[in-house]
């Protein structure tokens, strides 16, 4: 890595990547471009341009990502109804591909050789943001700082920023929360501190997106979406952007006490972890997208979605959204969703999400007069059903008299 010559860093103007900055002028005497993206975590990311400028940094980028990371990531995962070991929505899994994206854009653009990130060797942030780099630029280098320094605590950090002169608001870093946080417009999730213990309760001033279920609104409240080939495109007969979908439905969400989770799951480098997560935009978009499936989507069709669901949400929890594998599994449930189309009525009440109603002016599969348990007007014929019953039995039948010898 002698011969880095410029380095694309991943950077938010926060103490990590502030000190990854000094860090990499000074080891690698190599200039750096920053990249800071605004995929609605919910904070000011205009400020690390002045921080990144009084570190001497001439190639500055801040680019407002919300519709791209909502339209080409977010809305493509719900088609799938992916969800990983059961319970996690993939809210950090899905922004990485962004990030690494952009990262290799920009290194193309500003003939950059290298890219550096913040992430830990602990975690799968590293293995994601590497390897989507690598599908999209071979012969990309990366620098993974928390791989090679020996600052390893908050407190060495501190020093750091101190001995070398790097500004750091430490009134604002002496109230940081006690967790490691990520936000997007997904979700935002807690790692550290009592977490580390799985044994205890979150406190409940951790939450930031989201009431108590207790003290959610006595009355609930009804969300009608509309889809068009298995995407939210308008709600409550407003037309709205994807990112514009995701940013309603967590403020209406959250109101109503949805979205919360605290889970133990399996990271890819290895070790069990436990996080909580607050996705509340996501947790009406994985029932409401089930319901318009029930309505419209034929039964093998989705028995087949439902088999490859764990496959594709484990591809995207490991950091291979950029594999052909991946890309495969995409268009067999994009396919899928031609038919996808029509409303969902939600009703969001204390935690709690419920299907009020669906309904698909043409391309439902359900039929009423087959369906019904009144008069069918002949329909259905019932008496095939013992036909039906008698051949798929006969397996059995035979089966069981052998047993019986």
């Amino acid at each position: 890595m002698s011969d880095v010559k410029k380095v694309v860093l991943a950077y938010s103007g926060g103490l990590d990547t502030s000190i990854i900055l000094k860090w990499l002028q000074d080891e690698y005497h190599c200039e750096v471009v920053t990249f800071t993206a605004d995929i609605g975590q919910g904070e000011e990311v205009e400020p690390a341009r002045a921080k990144a400028k009084a570190a001497g940094v001439k190639e500055i980028y801040i680019d407002d990502m919300r519709e791209e990371f909502a339209r080409d990531f977010v809305f493509p995962m719900f088609r799938a109804n992916a969800i990983y070991e059961g319970e996690y929505l993939l809210g950090t899994s899905i922004a990485r591909p962004l990030i690494a994206k952009r990262l290799i854009e920009i290194a193309k653009e500003t003939g950059a050789d290298t890219i550096s990130h913040g992430a830990t060797g602990k975690g799968n942030d590293q293995v994601r943001f590497e390897l989507g780099a690598y599908a999209l630029m071979p012969e990309v280098k990366v620098i993974a700082p928390w791989r090679e320094w020996d600052l390893n605590s908050r407190e060495s950090l501190m020093a750091y920023a101190k001995e070398h002169g790097i500004a750091i608001d430490y009134a604002k870093q002496s109230k940081k929360s006690p967790y490691s946080m990520d936000a997007n417009l997904l979700h935002i999730s807690y790692e550290g501190d009592i977490l580390e213990d799985p044994w205890n309760e979150p406190e409940e001033d951790m939450w930031r997106w989201t009431v108590s279920p207790e003290q959610a609104p006595d009355v609930p409240t009804y969300v009608e979406l509309s889809y068009e080939r298995g995407d939210i495109v308008a709600i409550n007969g407003e037309a709205m952007s994807p990112a514009t979908v995701m940013e309603y439905l967590n403020k209406v969400a959250g109101a109503n006490g949805i979205g919360r989770d605290d889970i133990v799951e399996n990271r890819y480098v290895g070790m069990k972890s436990r996080g909580c997560y607050e996705t509340p935009a996501g947790t009406v978009m994985l029932k409401a997208h089930r319901a318009i499936e029930s309505l419209t989507l034929d039964r093998e069709a989705m028995h087949l979605k439902d088999e490859l669901m764990p496959r594709y949400a484990k591809l995207i929890y490991n950091g291979y959204w950029w594999s052909p594998e991946r890309e495969m599994l995409q268009a067999a449930i994009d396919k899928s969703q031609q038919h996808v189309n029509g409303v969902v009525r939600m009703k969001l009440y204390k935690g709690n999400v419920y299907v009020a109603g669906r309904k698909s002016e043409h391309d439902s599969l359900f039929d009423t007069s087959i369906a019904t348990f009144e008069d069918d007007a002949g329909a259905y014929d019932q008496k095939d059903a013992a036909g039906f019953i008698k051949l798929n039995s006969l397996r059995l039948r035979i089966g069981a008299k052998r047993n019986a010898r």
